[in-house]
């Protein structure tokens, strides 16, 4: 979305693939976590947005939908076989580590060699006023730094804040900004999205968006978009798998999501030791997911065209993609807090992966 908003602004070196109108002015709206399947089923509650639901058509969110490799592949234009974000939870393959890509890099993964692709902010700051506004604690983060470095960065807190500091930005001519909302998705995590509290953070959305696409200056393109959709999960079916042996046999380490768990063998572990592991895996959650190797995702086209083989490895030797409800935890190395979660997301399905392109606003 990104790269046609450049070539809107007539940034060289990008394409408006989107079809988006002429502007002297773009703001993309991220929403964190709203899925247009949830979106769609809620609009009731946010008339504003449900007014302009058929604006545009479906976006899918990058593999795994999970913040990290969505924004990732929102800041680059690259999907995540390229950029290297492979997930929530991604490996170190060279020093044979699991990493957490949101908050938890450590002092010597440095984010413009993990990534060191240039972002579409860091190309059209040469010619644009490039501005992102968000929450302050996310100015300096690794992502960040990895995935949207480039142009001007406005902490802001509340949603008024945020919302002030993005029409001050678009005061400027040529400009692009970017606007970061993370509510939903923080009360979909703990509360679930069939939750009152879920469905209070859309409502307030929907009047803060509709009260901003009025404000913005002449000549502005508002689009809104997310960066993955969310299912719920019942408590009895957030499962341990740790605690089953025949699951970890010749598994060193693990990482992605709880639906996109990713699994890396041991550099000694035997072809046969493989060959019971994921046999394992797909005996014990049959109806329930999807396990394949990664040839197989690659295959798909899962990780874009042409995987770069310098990232391949971050990416799981096996793969278990949920499609029922049901979320797969590694109890000895995540916190207890993450099998409290409801809201969750990483896998395939339609309300994970279909995230919305909608216009807010036109020039």
């Amino acid at each position: 979305m990104l790269s046609s908003a450049a070539a809107v602004l007539g940034v060289d070196g990008f394409e408006n693939t989107l079809n988006l109108p002429a502007a002297t002015r773009v703001c993309v709206i991220l929403v964190d976590g709203l899925g247009l399947r949830l979106l769609k089923k809620k609009a009731a509650y946010a008339p504003f947005i449900k007014s302009v639901i058929d604006s545009n058509k479906p976006l899918e969110a990058a593999f795994p939908t999970t913040t990290a490799t969505s924004l990732a592949s929102l800041g680059t234009g690259l999907p995540s076989g390229q950029h290297g974000l492979a997930g929530y939870d991604a490996v170190d393959p060279v020093q044979r580590r699991t990493v957490n890509q949101l908050s938890g890099w450590p002092a010597d993964l440095l984010p413009d060699q993990w990534q060191p692709h240039p972002t579409i902010f860091e190309r059209a700051s040469e010619t644009l006023n490039v501005t992102t506004v968000s929450k302050a604690k996310f100015e300096e983060s690794s992502l960040t730094r990895a995935a949207l470095r480039g142009g001007n960065f406005v902490a802001a807190g509340s949603l008024t804040a945020r919302a002030g500091a993005a029409l001050e930005a678009l005061k400027a001519p040529q400009s692009l900004v970017y606007f970061y909302w993370d509510e939903i998705d923080k009360a979909g995590h703990r509360f679930g999205s069939e939750s009152e509290k879920w469905t209070f953070q859309l409502e307030e959305l929907d009047s803060g968006l509709r009260r901003f696409a009025a404000r913005v200056p002449a000549n502005t393109l508002v689009l809104l978009t997310a960066d993955h959709g969310m299912v719920d999960i019942p408590e009895a079916q957030r499962i341990d798998y740790s605690q089953f042996p025949e699951l970890l046999d010749g598994i060193e380490l693990t990482a992605g999501e709880p639906r996109c768990v990713q699994l890396h063998f041991a550099l000694d572990a035997t072809d046969e030791q493989r060959e019971r592991t994921i046999t394992a895996w797909r005996e014990r959650f049959a109806k329930q997911a999807v396990v394949m190797e990664r040839h197989e995702v690659i295959a798909r086209g899962l990780l874009g065209e042409n995987p770069d083989p310098r990232v391949v490895g971050r990416f799981g030797d096996v793969f278990v993609l949920a499609h029922a409800q049901v979320a797969l935890l590694d109890g000895r190395r995540v916190a207890p807090h993450a099998f409290s979660v409801v809201g969750q997301h990483g896998s395939l399905t339609a309300a994970e992966r279909i995230i919305p392109l909608l216009t807010l606003k036109k020039p």
